[in-house]
């Protein structure tokens, strides 16, 4: 099963802060499982091990920026080819 991966691009100011809280409420009013983290790219510079759990099995991944976040599995160490984004 997907999981949904929700990145809040807490350093990233690109996105409106009343865009992001309605996409963070409609995941949670959704039937379907996701996970909160505060900001993939910044984890992706720090190379955070986390990044290899999230990245996980198959992921969809919400974020500001497609480019790092598909990158974030790979800074960290984790060798997984099941992930897609979609724009």
């Amino acid at each position: 099963m997907k999981r949904i991966v929700y990145c809040n691009c807490s350093f990233a100011r690109v996105l409106d802060p009343a865009v992001k809280g309605a996409v963070l409420d409609g995941l949670a009013a959704s039937e379907q499982a996701f996970e909160a983290v505060p900001d993939l790219c910044e984890m992706s510079a720090r190379k955070d091990p986390a990044l290899v759990q999230i990245s996980q099995g198959e992921v969809i991944i919400a974020a500001c920026y497609r480019a790092p976040s598909a990158g974030s599995s790979p800074a960290a160490g984790a060798k997984s080819t099941t992930n897609k984004q979609q724009s």
